[in-house]
């Protein structure tokens, strides 16, 4: 239609009214366009005393072994996210047990909460994030590739609670981000 109107972004630098951090604010409307951190679900899957982990096929770090995760979507809790990330990248369904860790990695801006589960089943395949799914025992991960060093870390957390049922969930590593 000829007569409707674009909306035009004006955006400027500004600390708005009450807060403490330079924001994107719209010079139009007053909006504030908050940059948050990423919210990354994610598990340590186990089935048999082997833990599930996808061959990445994407960037960063295509090729490198990781845990089933990935960014939280609108609308879905932390454990729905974790659920769908399982199914995406390894074809896996899983049962959520609790909360194993929440990593804050500042310097890309994510917190990510990952969850010790296990497979409801052995069938897994790689879904189209993944080059590859498999179940790996405790002396067959392959750490020099590991894509992340959250992975690590939530491997590591998760072999130091393996049969307890009450934990409080882990944190970054002393010598961590």
């Amino acid at each position: 239609m000829a007569d409707d109107k674009q909306l035009t972004q004006n955006f400027v630098k500004d600390i708005p009214p009450g807060d403490d951090h330079e924001r994107d604010v719209c010079g139009h409307c007053g909006f504030i366009d908050y940059k948050n951190p990423k919210i990354v679900v994610g598990s340590v899957c186990v089935l048999n005393d082997a833990i599930l982990l996808c061959r990445r096929a994407i960037e960063p770090r295509r090729g490198y072994w990781t845990l089933p995760a990935g960014y939280m979507e609108l609308g879905e809790t932390v454990e729905e996210g974790a659920r769908r990330e399982a199914f995406e990248e390894a074809r896996a369904r899983l049962v959520i047990d609790r909360v194993l860790a929440i990593y804050s990695v500042p310097r890309i801006s994510q917190v990510q909460i990952m969850f010790r589960a296990t497979l409801a089943n052995e069938d897994i395949a790689p879904g189209p994030e993944s080059l590859d799914a498999r179940l790996f025992h405790w002396d067959e991960i392959p750490w020099p590739d590991l894509a992340f060093p959250t992975v690590g870390w939530a491997l590591r957390h998760f072999r130091e609670v393996e049969g307890l049922q009450e934990f409080p969930p882990f944190a970054n590593p002393v010598d961590g981000v």
